[in-house]
Order: C-alpha cells, then sequence, then structure tokens
C-alpha cells in the first residue's frame, strides 16, 4: 500500500473511512472464501453434510412421521435447513478461534486497515457460505418432490429471513470463539447446546404432537419460530407471526451478543 493510497484511506485521528473500511472487510471476506480450495475438508462440510441431513430425515425418518417420505419432506425441509444454519455459525466460532490461536489476527491487526475488517469480513463469508448450503439443500429438496408453492417472492423472503438470523446467531459465535480455550470446547458448546435446540422446537415434527408440559418451551423456542416463518414462506401459508418473532430474536440476540462479540473481539491480546 503506498503512502497516497494509506493516506486516502483514512480520515481524522488514523481511523479508516468507511468506504476503505467496506473494501477492507470484501478483501477479507474473499481471502476467507478462497482459502476453502486448500482446505477440502471444509468444502466437505458445507456441501456433502446438508445433503445428507435431507437424505436422512428424509428417508429414515419420513415414512413414520408423515406416512411417505415425500409428504415429510414438504414439512421438515425448513426444520433441516434451520438446523444445519444453526450448526454451520459453529464453523465460524471454530474458525475464528484457530485464527486466534494461529495469530493469524494478530498479523491481520499490523495492517495499516481497519481494525474490524478481518472479524466482519470472516462474518460475510461465513454467510456467503451459509448461503450456497441452503441454495444447495433447497435444490436437493425440489429433485425429491419439495414444491415451493410460495412462489418467488416468498423463497427471496426465506432467503433473506434465514441469513438475517444467521447474522445475528453469528455474534454469539463469534463470542464463543474469542472465549473458548480450543476448538474441542467449541465442538462440545455445538452438540451440548444447538441439539436440544432444534430437536425441542417444531424443525421436525409438528407441537400439538408433543407433551404439554414441553409444548410451553417449544412455542417460543427461536428455532420453532425460524422455521415455521421459513416453512411457510416457502409453502405460501400464514406465517406473519413467526416471521415478526423470528425478527425479534435475530434483533435480541443482535443487541445481546454483537457489544459483547466486539469487546471481547478489541480486548484480546493473544
Amino acid at each position: 500500500m503506498t503512502g497516497t493510497t494509506l493516506t486516502d484511506s483514512l480520515g481524522r485521528g488514523g481511523r479508516v473511512r468507511l468506504p476503505a473500511a467496506l473494501r477492507q472487510t470484501a478483501t477479507m471476506a474473499w481471502r476467507s472464501l478462497v482459502s476453502v480450495k486448500h482446505n477440502p475438508l471444509e468444502l466437505v462440510d458445507y456441501s456433502i453434510t446438508p445433503i445428507m441431513f435431507v437424505f436422512l430425515f428424509t428417508y429414515v425418518f419420513g415414512g413414520q412421521m408423515a406416512g411417505s417420505p415425500e409428504e415429510y419432506l414438504q414439512y421438515a425441509l425448513a426444520g433441516i435447513i434451520v438446523q444445519n444454519t444453526l450448526f454451520m455459525s459453529m464453523y465460524t466460532a471454530m474458525s475464528l478461534n484457530t485464527d486466534l490461536t494461529k495469530g493469524v489476527f494478530d498479523r491481520l491487526r499490523s495492517l495499516p486497515i481497519a481494525r474490524s475488517a478481518p472479524l466482519f469480513g470472516r462474518i460475510v463469508a461465513d454467510l456467503a457460505k451459509q448461503l450456497w448450503a441452503m441454495l444447495l439443500m433447497i435444490a436437493l429438496g425440489v429433485v425429491l418432490g419439495f414444491e415451493i408453492t410460495g412462489g418467488a417472492a416468498g423463497f427471496v423472503g426465506a432467503t433473506l429471513l434465514l441469513l438475517t438470523f444467521a447474522a445475528a446467531v453469528s455474534w454469539t459465535a463469534v463470542l464463543i470463539g474469542m472465549m473458548a480455550a480450543d476448538v474441542e470446547k467449541v465442538q462440545v458448546f455445538a452438540f451440548t447446546f444447538i441439539f436440544p435446540l432444534t430437536f425441542t422446537s417444531s424443525a421436525f415434527a409438528e407441537v400439538d404432537t408433543m407433551p404439554g408440559w414441553l409444548q410451553a418451551w417449544v412455542e417460543v423456542n427461536p428455532v420453532t419460530q425460524l422455521s415455521d416463518a421459513f416453512r411457510g414462506l416457502l409453502l405460501g401459508t400464514p406465517a406473519g407471526a413467526p416471521i415478526f418473532w423470528s425478527l425479534v430474536w435475530a434483533a435480541g440476540i443482535t443487541a445481546v451478543f454483537m457489544p459483547l462479540a466486539m469487546r471481547a473481539y478489541r480486548s484480546d491480546e493473544r
């Protein structure tokens, strides 16, 4: 970076101007996406694992849950995608924790770029990977017989809602990645909290089939709200309340965890 370019990128007090910060964030996001080719296992996680989830829930549980795999797919695909979104958010935590341990962020912070660019770049890249996995699962679902009866508007709305919620959850992932001692601790969190959260929801079974004492939690579970909203948008069924509460949950998660994550990121000395 030349002196002129560096001067143009900085505002008063040596702070990076917003346009430059956005460009730097995009560069960091691209760096994260390109790195996938050097780590084939990550590509498997983002591609093969979602496909396995769709086949598993459709053909192993479908007949028992709804009478036929095709009928169950119409209900469960939304829940499968939501569950996969939550699990993929933990990759943000794991990759961030790995970069911190290896000193990658320390090296990036020494560059004349916005301090937040590496972090926001990571989040943007992971949202792009989330989008890829979602599109892959929906495409497979269509091949297997899933019908998007909500039309193009419903599809776009469902996509935007899912990415909005994923962006909110990413701040939780950032905080976990910053606070965890190692990647193994991040994985323990994923299995300890995400599995119960998804399976005590309407992601894979209707709420009225569950015991009354459990329904009280299931009905307010954010996974229930997001699954019902995503399903309703794709199928064109009424989903106003779930959409509203999904956005409320996303806003609440962001309001709580974004400041905590940014504070942990800025105070990190590793």
